[in-house]
């Protein structure tokens, strides 16, 4: 599932700001200021909270899903911010807000700083704004400003971005510039995008009584009325989406390029569900982390601790490899990389169970130079995000002499090395998650969930059944149809002496393998990757192995490690799909997919009214290979936001390419027999 965007600029240019004597910005491109010279925040109030009629709906919220805000032009944040702490103090104690909001120009961190410092009384949620703020990168960008507030900053054009938003809103604040300033804003795709995303009955609120901006939102479906403005502004509009036509739903699926609908969940969520995740490696730990956040009650069920299997290594690496060309798999592996730092900084502040070393991606080749250079052509990222380092530069970074053949390197500034068995461990600890050690024998599906029969006799039942056991998956999945593969790989260890440590590298350094800095004296050296292969006995050639791969690049090291006392080395199996992109989502009836999408064995791109269904409440997320530090904690994001009725952390496109029926539909196109 490729994109045809292979020449786009996912850096953007951050926005150009004239600052008055009281610290207000103005933007310099669009001749316009972010909030009123008046009272900036009083403004805030008046056409956003007050125009929604915010308080009185939070005050007796009844769902277990959150308030949904959607927002067009984040600016500044003052109005996110000015509505986050209004939620805390007037919301129910157990009711979350989710805000969703787009930009196409983002302030840098310290414009932020700049902008918001003077609001004493939500510095804190200031302080958790800055402290994750992204790059300067188009995407879809998750922050956690509070425990019970999550904040989706969709960078890039506004109406692109929620034309591929997966959620629906509850209340608009339609703030880009004036029309007169920005007219490419208050465009019909973006009318058109917002009643996609509407529910019946969601509200609008903005400082504009423009014409354009009046028949855009009627012709959406909206109706709309003039309210007194703020300040100097005498009116301004408000409003709801009216009854929602019957073709609304088809509509809001207008876009989408595969022949799944995404599953709602599949009965009405609740903060009693219990859910129960199977497997307690960095994908289960993840998921569990994440549902407990949001206050679900979550049974981890494995018959070893937390990061005992694939996920039980001393390090592991924050590593990824873009393709040349720009396509989803790739699109995905980014935002996961950008995810899981802002995560980790969060969940470990203190850097106990990861290091922010920098991860250098060497070229020992001319043609893997070549692949790098036009990797960075093709994806135009931000330098904070990744650049292209000479050899000089790498061996600065690195803190070594390289090998002869090094010719080029990406260098991650922002990614690192992560103790992966302690990072599980910290993971299940989360109040809400308690840990069940024993293996899942039998899980049936019943009209109100699912039961499970442990191997210690124990039975349970769950509203929820996330299957995060590798390839183990296969035979509990009632699908019939979920293409794993196990892949052997070893991880060596050495003791290092005072003159051997001061070989070790100052970042990650990968090449064919990858070595981490040294820990409490060990140099770790991984991986042999060995696929189909499920013998778990050490083997001497794959450490013999891994010290060759390292040869390529820090030969002093290499040669020092001869000598050194080797320590018992580590196997163990990863999980990988044949496309090599994780599993993420509800898992397919594979027989009634089949029958659903029979004709398009005759023609891939026909669409039956009739659409292939899911499992009530099961769950996969699986066949993470050896990037599961990567990807787990974004599709533990993913995952619980499905089953707490939240907007999705990635566009439909990502969604899509990680579904698991993927492969079933690739089969049924091909007519291949099962």
């Amino acid at each position: 599932m490729s994109s045809n965007h292979s020449r786009v600029s996912f850096a953007l240019q951050p926005a150009q700001l004239h600052w008055r004597d009281d610290n207000a910005p103005e933007a310099i491109d669009y001749g316009d200021v972010y909030f009123s010279r008046e009272d900036g925040r009083r403004e805030t109030e008046h056409v956003f909270i007050a125009g929604n009629h915010l308080i009185t709906r939070w005050h007796d919220w009844p769902h277990a899903r959150p308030f949904v805000i959607g927002e067009t032009g984040f600016g500044s944040g003052l109005n996110v911010l000015c509505a986050a702490h209004a939620f805390l103090a007037h919301a129910p104690a157990t009711a979350r807000l989710h805000v969703v909001s787009t930009e196409q120009h983002p302030f840098t961190a310290e414009d932020l700083a700049r902008a918001l410092g003077h609001h004493e009384d939500f510095a804190g949620l200031v302080a958790a704004l800055i402290d994750q703020w992204p790059p300067a990168m188009r995407g879809l960008h998750r922050l956690a400003l509070h425990e019970r507030i999550t904040l989706d900053l969709h960078f890039g054009d506004a109406a692109e971005s929620l034309e591929q938003l997966e959620g629906r809103v509850d209340a608009w604040f339609l703030d880009g510039f004036a029309p007169s300033k920005n007219p490419a804003m208050w465009s019909q795709p973006l009318f058109a995008a917002l009643a996609g995303a509407s529910r019946e009955g969601t509200t609008f609120s903005t400082f504009t009584c423009a014409g354009v901006v009046k028949r855009g939102l009627r012709q959406a479906g909206f109706e709309i009325k003039k309210v007194p403005g703020f300040g100097r502004k005498r009116e301004m509009l408000s409003g709801h989406m009216s009854d929602l036509p019957p073709e609304h739903e088809r509509h809001s699926r207008r876009r989408r390029q595969t022949p799944w609908v995404i599953d709602a969940a599949p009965r009405q969520t609740s903060q009693n569900d219990h859910i129960a995740v199977i497997g307690a490696g960095i994908a289960g730990t993840s998921v569990a982390h994440a549902l407990a956040r949001r206050g679900r009650r979550v049974t981890l069920i494995d018959p070893t601790p937390p990061g005992s299997g694939a996920s039980g290594n001393r390090q592991g690496a924050l590593y990824i490899r873009p393709a040349v060309e720009v396509n989803e798999q790739s699109r995905f592996y980014l935002a996961a990389l950008q995810y899981a730092q802002r995560f980790l900084s969060q969940v470990d502040p203190a850097q106990a169970l990861w290091h922010p070393t920098g991860v250098l991606q060497l070229a020992t080749s001319d043609r893997e130079a070549s692949r790098q250079q036009r990797c960075l052509n093709h994806w135009q990222l931000p330098e904070s995000v990744v650049r292209g380092v000479d050899r000089k530069e790498a061996e600065r970074l690195a803190g070594q002499t390289l090998a002869e053949d090094v010719r080029h390197g990406l260098y991650y500034a922002g990614a690192g090395w992560v103790r992966p068995d302690r990072l599980c461990a910290h993971l299940a600890e989360k109040d809400g998650i308690t840990w069940h050690q024993a293996e899942l024998e039998a899980l049936t599906s019943t009209d109100t969930g699912h039961d499970l029969t442990l191997s210690d006799g124990t039975r349970l039942h769950a509203d929820h059944v996330v299957l995060a056991c590798a390839d183990g998956a296969s035979r509990l999945s009632p699908s019939g149809f979920l293409p794993l593969q196990a892949v052997r790989g070893q991880v060596s260890h050495y003791q290092l002496d005072e003159k051997t440590q001061a070989l070790s590298p100052r970042c990650v350094v990968c090449a064919g393998g990858y070595a981490p800095p040294a820990w409490e004296g060990v140099q770790s050296l991984g991986a042999s990757f060995s696929p189909n292969d499920r013998d778990l006995s050490l083997r001497d050639e794959d450490d013999a192995f891994n010290l060759g791969e390292l040869t390529r690049t820090l030969p002093n090291l290499a040669n020092a490690l001869q000598t050194s006392r080797p320590l018992p080395s580590r196997s163990g199996l990863r999980c990988a799909s044949p496309d090599k992109s994780p599993y993420a989502g509800g898992l397919p009836r594979s027989q009634e997919w089949e029958t659903a999408y029979a004709r398009m064995g005759f023609d891939a791109t026909c669409v039956p009214e009739t659409l292939g269904r899911y499992h009530s409440g099961l769950w996969v997320t699986l066949a993470h290979g050896s990037r599961g530090l990567v990807s787990a904690p974004l599709i533990a994001e993913l995952l619980a936001s499905r089953i707490c009725e939240e907007p999705l952390p990635l566009p439909d496109t990502l969604v899509d390419h990680l579904n698991p029926g993927r492969r079933l539909i690739r089969a049924i196109i091909r007519r291949e027999a099962r």
